[in-house]
């Protein structure tokens, strides 16, 4: 599996040019800002569960109300 900053990165330039995608540079990944890395983090710890009202702002997640944590007894 790959790591979650490879699975969620944006490229930051586009793909292809005038010439043709052979003739561009690869898209670059730019890293994740430290709120999505919080976020990530906080749901591999919780490893199942629900994440309730995600409050998001300017594409940023800043707070999440609720976490529950779904425990299995099987």
């Amino acid at each position: 599996m790959k790591p979650a900053h490879d699975l969620l990165a944006v490229p930051d330039a586009p793909r292809g040019d005038a010439r043709g995608p052979e003739a561009a540079e690869p898209a670059r990944p730019t890293p994740l800002h430290p709120a999505w890395n919080a976020l990530i983090r906080h749901c591999r710890e919780m490893r199942h569960g629900e994440i309730e009202r995600l409050v998001i702002q300017d594409g940023l997640p800043v707070l999440a109300e609720v976490s529950r944590k779904k425990v299995r007894f099987v």
